[in-house]
């Protein structure tokens, strides 16, 4: 784990960081010291890991809460190079929507495969920052919709480290196998509205999670258009999940 770079303003320090080949960020108490929660966060589809709504509840997550937090570039996107292969089935995907393809298998196909990469990159990223003396092998959450919540649900299952999850936005095409093995307290984020994944498919996927605390958070609205008063909800969840 290689730091790039390091800024501090209002009581958040930001350190930008490679890991191999991952661009990463990771934001901490100014001044921290400590075994303290670390909350990994998955961006959207298209996003980054500093796009506005990460690094804003990024923030929230390191003043309010005094947690630890980092996300990463998925494959595609970011300061990650161009991948060939993902971007020829991205194109190849658009082609079969506008000849009548319905567009939520064709996003749920494209999410199991980038999820194959990611769980791995997630998993030795989390090993490298909880050797910082000021994160610690402290307790993990792990938020993430849309794009984050495609690949965030097999991260889930596969991760025992995490012991609290906010995910949403997704469906169950591709994820309801590993969905089946969460057990952790879950909060799911639905859009009534979503005109990107069925409504359907979100409540399936929000069944299928084994989860024996799970709570589905449904709010009218397009699949961008979550309400900014479900980031208060979120930090209560983790602050009593994850102390």
């Amino acid at each position: 784990m290689r730091f790039i770079s390091e800024t501090s303003s209002d009581g958040v320090r930001e350190q930008l960081f490679t890991l191999g080949e991952i661009p990463g960020v990771l934001w901490t108490p100014i001044g921290a010291a400590g075994t303290r929660p670390l909350i990994l966060m998955g961006h959207g589809g298209g996003q980054h890991k500093k796009a506005p709504d990460i690094l804003g509840r990024a923030r929230r997550f390191v003043t309010e809460s005094d947690f630890a937090v980092v996300a990463v570039d998925v494959p595609g996107h970011g300061d990650r190079p161009t991948d060939q292969e993902y971007d020829r089935i991205a194109t190849e995907n658009q082609a079969r929507v506008e000849a009548g393809e319905e567009l939520a298998p064709l996003i749920a196909g494209f999410q199991a495969l980038v999820a194959r990469q990611t769980v791995p990159e997630w998993r030795a990223v989390l090993d490298a920052v909880q050797q910082l003396e000021y994160v610690g092998a402290g307790p993990v959450g792990y938020w993430g919709v849309s794009l984050g919540c495609g690949l965030g649900v097999p991260f889930v299952a596969a991760e025992p480290r995490v012991r609290a999850a906010v995910l949403g936005l997704g469906g169950a095409l591709a994820t309801a196998e590993a969905a089946a093995r969460i057990t952790v307290p879950v909060e799911f984020l639905l859009q009534w509205d979503d005109e990107r994944v069925p409504r359907a498919q979100s409540l399936a996927l929000f069944d299928a999670l084994a989860s024996a605390e799970k709570t589905l958070h449904a709010n009218p609205g397009k699949h961008g258009e979550i309400p900014a008063f479900e980031l208060d909800s979120a930090l209560r969840f983790f602050t009593r999940h994850l102390g």
